[in-house]
Formats: structure tokens, C-alpha cells, sequence
């Protein structure tokens, strides 16, 4: 589920953690930091997930609740529950893995039913909810917007509800991004994904790989980079950017299936988004000039990557 650029990032943010704390961090093994980093984003995953699911059953819990009342009105005895029987709901809740991490990470203990209550209340009250539940029929695109309006539309733009999470998770300010980008993905085919290895063994390999071989050949990487910097302020350079720009190189050399072109276009994105607003140009200026260095000495040597 975790993609190589969210690999990336968190090679990236731990690196800088390291370079600008030292050891007043207490990081004595970089690696074992990196699968922390990682168990965190699964715990945090598996909480959205989980949430969303319980905001679609609330339809259930509120016809319950209104049917209950001393004198239910008509409407108290009519509340549409489609939404609790929704195909793409019940794949995720019936999902072996989904039911795995839910036992696992028991995230029941840190639900806010007021919160809950209140996005299930404002989702009752949207046109995108009454068009639902006015479908005669269950169209599985229709089941799969809905869930997916709920996570984008009223759970994401909710400022309590991102109050919530980042009070159970401080992870939301570094993951908040990629959280949405894996939602999107597990909503379309939840059945899967394995919520219990969301870093498989080969990208794993590749997350150690990079932290490693760029924490541990910086002084070299850092040697390759300085006399580009000739025509840059070096006082002005951002420490982001060359933690990005010694991660991109260490690509280059030690890393034979990634092509160069891919390298420099994923560290120029990184780039942009993490850092200033001139660090794209200034980490593509570095690196295309390195790359061209490295590969006129003969120091880059790729192979084509076939899978087995």
C-alpha cells in the first residue's frame, strides 16, 4: 500500500530528525526509528478506517436511538438505514485484514461518539446522502461515492474531527497527505490489502536500503555535492534540501533498478512540497549536474528491473 514516494518521505523526515537533533534524540538504531515511523501510519490507517465504517453504521444506531424515544414521530420510526448495508462498507468490514488490525489495534477505544454523531447528522442533512438513499437499487459505484464523500467531504474538512485525530496520533501533521492518497486507493478494492503488512517485504527492503546507505555514505554524497554549489548561497540553502539532494545521489550510485530520470523527478517533487519555494529548481540544478558527473566517470551503473 505504501508507495516508494511515501517511502521517501519518511526516509526524508528522519534524516532530518537525526541531522538536526543528533543525538539529543536518542536515535541509536536508525532502522528500528524507520519501522516505529511505519507502525504509526498503519495505527493511524487502520483509526480512519475504522471511523469511517462507524459513521456509515450510525444509520443503524440512530433509527435504534429515535425508534426508542417515549413517542417516536412518524419520521423517528422511518429512518432510512441503506447506508449500514453498503456493499463496499461490508467488504471492508467482512475483510479477514480489516478484522485482523481491528483486534490488533482495538481502535473502539478512542472513538468520539459526539463526534461521531455529528458527521453522521451532517451527512443525513447533505443532497449527496438524499440522492443515495433514494436509489432504488444498490449501483456499486453509487455504494463506493458515498463512502468515499463521507472520508473527503466531512471527515477531512472537519476541524474537530482533525482536532481528534491529531490528539491521538502526532503523526497527522508528517501523514496526514499520504493518509488520503492510501484511503482513495483501499476504497477501491479494500478486499486487497493486507492492513497488517502495509510495507511489503521488497519495499521495506528499499525504505532500510535508503536510510542506511544515505545516513551512512553522507560525507561522501555531501563531497559530490559541494562544488555545485558554487553559484548557490551556501548559507541559504535549506538543510531539507540537502538531505533530499544526498538521498537523490545515493540513488544514483546504489540503487541500479531506478532509473536516473525517475530519481531526479521524484526529488524535485519532494522538494516542492517539503521545502522552499526554490528548492525544485535548486535540487534539480544539483542533481541533473551530479547525475551528468557520475555517469561521464562511469560511476552510474543500472540495469533494466524485470520482475519475477
Amino acid at each position: 500500500m505504501i508507495s516508494r514516494r511515501n517511502i521517501r518521505v519518511k526516509v526524508m523526515q528522519l534524516l532530518y530528525i537525526m541531522d538536526a537533533y543528533g543525538d539529543e534524540k536518542g536515535i541509536s538504531n536508525p532502522v528500528t526509528e524507520l519501522q516505529k515511523s511505519f507502525d504509526k501510519t498503519r495505527e493511524l490507517f487502520v483509526y480512519l478506517i475504522y471511523f469511517l465504517t462507524e459513521v456509515a453504521r450510525y444509520a443503524e444506531t440512530d433509527s435504534r436511538l429515535r425508534g426508542n424515544r417515549h413517542l417516536p414521530s412518524e419520521a423517528d420510526l422511518n429512518v432510512n438505514t441503506k447506508l449500514a448495508g453498503n456493499l463496499l462498507l461490508w467488504q471492508i468490514l467482512e475483510s479477514p485484514s480489516f478484522v485482523k488490525a481491528v483486534e490488533d489495534d482495538m481502535p473502539e477505544k478512542y472513538i468520539n461518539r459526539d463526534l461521531l454523531k455529528k458527521i453522521y447528522t451532517h451527512l443525513a442533512e447533505t443532497s449527496e446522502y438524499h440522492l443515495y438513499i433514494n436509489e432504488n437499487s444498490r449501483n456499486p459505484q453509487s455504494e463506493k461515492e458515498i463512502i468515499k464523500f463521507i472520508f473527503a467531504n466531512l471527515m477531512l474538512p472537519n476541524e474537530d474531527f482533525i482536532e481528534h485525530i491529531e490528539e491521538l496520533f502526532n503523526n497527522w501533521d508528517d501523514d496526514g497527505e499520504m493518509m488520503e492518497q492510501l484511503m482513495f486507493s483501499y476504497l477501491q478494492k479494500p478486499i486487497s490489502y493486507s492492513l497488517n503488512q502495509m510495507v511489503p517485504d521488497d519495499k521495506w527492503q528499499f525504505a532500510k536500503s535508503l536510510l542506511v546507505t544515505t545516513f551512512n555514505k553522507k560525507t561522501y554524497l555531501q563531497d559530490l555535492i559541494k562544488p555545485k554549489l558554487i553559484n548557490w548561497d551556501s548559507e541559504r540553502i535549506a538543510t531539507l534540501d540537502l538531505i533530499i539532494l544526498q538521498m537523490g545521489i545515493a540513488e544514483f550510485l546504489y540503487f541500479e533498478t531506478i532509473p536516473t530520470k525517475v530519481t531526479i523527478n521524484e526529488y524535485i517533487d519532494l522538494a516542492k512540497d517539503y521545502s522552499t519555494p526554490q528548492s525544485g529548481h535548486f535540487v534539480n540544478g544539483v542533481l541533473d549536474n551530479v547525475q551528468k558527473d557520475l555517469t561521464a566517470a562511469e560511476k552510474i551503473n543500472k540495469i533494466e528491473y524485470k520482475s519475477k
